[in-house]
């Protein structure tokens, strides 16, 4: 029988390549870690010699030669919500088309897991980290800064973090929210729900409680929250807590907090969700009460997708451009990694408020 040896012959080493091209072992490691200063003629030969071998680069010998290892670590709040699937899809196309390979880990929207994430990856030796960060306003985001503080790049996505000054991508949460909620007053809604509210064992009491509550939240929950406040306040319209959910942010959740709305004496009339199990729990809600989106309830969501379409009634929804999102913040980090000194970027972009039917004119069968 023959040996394994003899079916799996060696794989052939740097030294070799650099035989077939006539050149030093110093010019190929050069060549194929993309560092230091190589002619075109000779990285043509090198790369030719390379191929014809079938040598495959050793990456960890490559990043103790050249302190690169072509790897992004990715710490996202919560792989199975479709956004972070999106944004995860540009982080990778992009990464991918330049060259890098990127680790991914979710943190549950628990700070620390996102802690012992970045302790991970910084062990790992990444280049850079883009991170969605569970931290609210108040908390310690040590971990962060001192990836920042060792000369690691770090992309902010979807959320900002006060006290950081680093590069960022994400919208402007507080006027989609806000466009949103005056869609709805503009429409007659006086009673309008918010799923959900940051999430606290205590629930404001009054207005300037609120406040307190915002000044210590994830920073998109804060901002969203902000814009359903300032459309009420431009209307007129008077802030009622019963109205805004704190509760644990999962379908169940919303669904019992949003059923305990429609059983007020003075229910909502319409529902405004940020984010797709809050939307989802706000359907299941309607469906125990008997209630009929639109015709007796309406809706707006935030994270537009296929199934959003495809409802009936379609639902109106806010759509973040989560792939494009992705795609600038891994852009950004490369940049960062390449060199790129300038002053810390922070990246808008536009979200859209996608018209379907899930929302309309206060009903008679709505003023119960």
């Amino acid at each position: 029988m023959a040996s394994d040896h003899q079916n799996h012959p060696a794989a052939p080493t740097i030294t070799e390549v650099a035989a077939a091209a006539g050149v030093g072992r110093a010019t190929v490691a050069r060549t194929l870690g993309n560092y230091g200063s190589v002619s075109d003629a000779t990285r043509a030969k090198v790369m030719r010699a390379a191929e014809k071998l079938g040598y495959q680069p050793n990456s960890l010998a490559r990043s103790m030669t050249t302190g690169v290892t072509k790897t992004l670590g990715i710490v996202l709040a919560d792989l199975a919500n479709p956004f972070f699937s999106g944004v995860l899809r540009g982080i990778s196309e992009t990464a991918k088309a330049s060259g890098y390979d990127a680790i991914i880990l979710s943190t549950d929207e628990k700070l620390e897991l996102e802690r012992d994430a970045i302790a991970v990856l910084l062990a790992k030796q990444v280049d850079g980290l883009v991170v969605a960060s569970a931290a609210g306003r108040n908390d310690d985001v040590s971990h962060l800064s001192n990836a920042i503080d060792r000369g690691t790049p770090v992309v902010l996505i979807d959320r900002l973090v006060d006290r950081l000054e680093t590069d960022s991508v994400v919208i402007d949460n507080r006027e989609a929210a806000r466009s949103a909620v005056a869609s709805l007053i503009r429409n007659g809604h006086r009673r309008i729900a918010f799923a959900w509210g940051p999430v606290t064992l205590s629930p404001a009491t009054d207005l300037k409680q609120m406040h307190s509550i915002l000044d210590e939240a994830l920073w998109s929950d804060g901002e969203r929250l902000r814009g359903y406040l300032d459309a009420l306040e431009e209307a007129g319209i008077p802030f009622d807590t019963a109205l805004i959910t704190h509760v644990l942010k999962n379908e169940g959740q919303a669904a019992r907090a949003i059923s305990g709305m429609l059983a007020l004496a003075d229910p909502p009339t319409a529902i405004f969700t940020t984010e797709t199990e809050a939307t989802v729990g706000a359907l299941h809600a309607l469906r125990t009460k008997n209630l009929r989106l639109l015709e007796d309830v309406s809706l707006i969501g935030f994270d537009d997708s296929p199934w959003a379409a495809v409802m009936e009634p379609p639902l109106t929804m806010i759509q973040q451009p989560m792939r494009e999102m992705g795609s600038v913040a891994s852009r950004q980090l490369i940049a960062r990694i390449d060199g790129d000194t300038s002053a810390a970027q922070k990246h808008v972009l536009p979200s859209l408020l996608v018209a379907r039917s899930s929302d309309g004119p206060v009903r008679a069968a709505s003023r119960r």
